[in-house]
């Protein structure tokens, strides 16, 4: 019995599994290439506050700088401390002029809320605290006296796979300096890690 055409058929066959093989190595490569290549975020897309001077003046700015998309809600009158909120802040003005409003607005469109303070939670800073609790939203408080480094806060938005990050804190005239200090933490959390 001639078996020349069977060995035939099975060299082609090893010959197509051959060549199978060599190119599911070249298209995993090539996706390992373009994962690499590009970088990795693990960090919000969007920053969304109040518009308040201290905290939330300065995780708009960081936003800014960065390049992230930002906004959310403010008073009806772009209300703040020091006045109107400067129009480059991309806010949106709630009906009422309370606080109170925006700061519950904030917390409910978004995924999370991250609290950056000094000493203890007061004022508008502690409602939010409650209202994240109230509303089920993910919550991490700052003490920023304790700890510049965000290696815990950037954990945290991975792990709960934040898209929107509220930032809340005290305004600058209840916590001086607290403006400079939000601003270090948030670039060093906010950065891409390409550039971090």
């Amino acid at each position: 019995m001639n078996d020349f055409p069977e060995k035939l058929r099975l060299k082609g066959q090893a010959e197509e599994d051959i060549w199978f093989a060599r190119r599911d190595r070249e298209l995993l490569a090539a996706r390992d290439a373009a994962r690499a290549a590009k970088p990795v975020r693990r960090f919000p897309g969007r920053v969304v506050s109040g518009g308040q001077t201290g905290v939330d003046r300065a995780a708009l700015d960081v936003a800014l700088e960065l390049g992230l998309e930002l906004g959310g809600w403010c008073p009806n009158g772009r209300r703040a401390e020091d006045g109107e909120i400067p129009p480059c802040y991309p806010l949106r003005e709630t009906p009422s002029r309370r606080y109170a409003q925006r700061t519950a607005w904030n917390v409910r469109d978004s995924d999370a809320t991250l609290i950056l303070y000094r000493g203890d939670l007061a004022g508008g800073s502690a409602l939010t605290a409650r209202l994240a609790v109230r509303m089920r939203r993910p919550l991490l408080t700052v003490d920023l006296s304790e700890s510049l480094e965000p290696g815990a806060a950037g954990r945290w938005i991975a792990a709960n796979r934040v898209r929107v990050l509220n930032v809340a804190g005290p305004r600058e005239t209840g916590c001086p300096g607290i403006t400079g200090q939000a601003r270090a933490f948030l670039r060093k959390l906010l950065a891409p890690a390409h550039e971090g």
